[in-house]
């Protein structure tokens, strides 16, 4: 099992068409939104972020369906993880269940009265937060 306090967490909600991207402290305690980066750009964007906050662990959110199974984006989510740990050997990767994040996060914005274009910019952002901010609470659990 990955030790929190050892470094940040570089948290991704990986979507078609966007990337949400969170970073945690270094203590992991806090998680905090970066960005959301377009698919088209996303080696580029996480080569980037990987430079700059040198995370020790990259977590990936994988969206299983409400029964628990893998959905058909799990699997090129899956494949998108593979090809980049083939890319960057020196990280460590590992998926948290993301069922309802981005359901959460919509819920979230439009309790705070944010526009429809504004939530399409931040909802994939919030969803990799709200990603790293339960797979941090997991482990304070543990």
């Amino acid at each position: 099992m990955q030790n929190i306090n050892s470094g940040r967490v570089l948290a991704l909600d990986i979507g078609s068409v966007r990337i949400g991207a969170a970073i945690s402290d270094p203590s992991g305690i806090i998680a905090q939104g970066l960005g959301v980066w377009s698919a088209e750009n996303f080696l580029d964007e996480f080569r980037a972020c990987v430079e700059k906050y040198q995370p020790s662990l990259i977590l990936v959110g994988l969206p299983n369906r409400t029964d628990g199974k893998k959905s058909d984006a799990c699997e090129n989510i899956l494949r998108i993880i593979s090809d980049l740990k083939t890319q960057f050997p020196a990280l460590n990767f590992e998926t948290w269940d993301e069922r309802f994040t981005t359901v959460i996060a919509q819920r979230v914005l439009l309790e705070a009265d944010v526009s429809r274009k504004k939530r399409r910019e931040k909802i994939d952002k919030l969803a990799a937060v709200l990603i790293l901010e339960s797979w941090l609470e997991n482990r304070k659990i543990l």
